[in-house]
């Protein structure tokens, strides 16, 4: 059985081949740890059992990449603030932190969590 590490590194790839595709360097890094942070949170609390979620990356005309995890799991998430000796707990601060917006949205069933980038464009 593969483990979400493994996954993770599958999104990661899968969506660094689509930045190179459209050309976008710029902010890259960011862009594949925040694609990682919240697919990670989608795979560990967003779907139950048997479940997927669906990654989205989407680049408008005016430059901002957006980020879209979509899953069916329920309740609101907010980032923690772990203790220095716990190792989980800090993707999402990561994501407010590198990403110029963030947030939740609410749909049935479940939510979708996003984050977006402006000025990705190649220069």
């Amino acid at each position: 059985m593969w483990t979400g590490s493994v996954y993770s590194r599958i999104w990661r790839i899968c969506s660094r081949i689509t930045l190179a595709d459209w050309g976008l360097t710029r902010r890259s890094d960011d862009v594949l740890l925040c694609v990682s942070e919240l697919a990670t949170n989608a795979l560990l609390h967003g779907v139950p059992p048997g479940r997927c979620f669906q990654l989205a990356l989407t680049l408008a005309t005016d430059g901002v990449l957006r980020v879209e995890v979509h899953d069916s799991g329920s309740g609101e998430i907010h980032p923690a603030c772990p203790s220095p000796d716990v190792e989980r707990g800090r993707g999402l601060l990561l994501v407010e932190a590198l990403a110029d917006d963030w947030g939740i949205r609410e749909r049935d069933p479940g939510k979708v969590v996003w984050c977006e980038f402006r000025a990705c464009l190649p220069s």
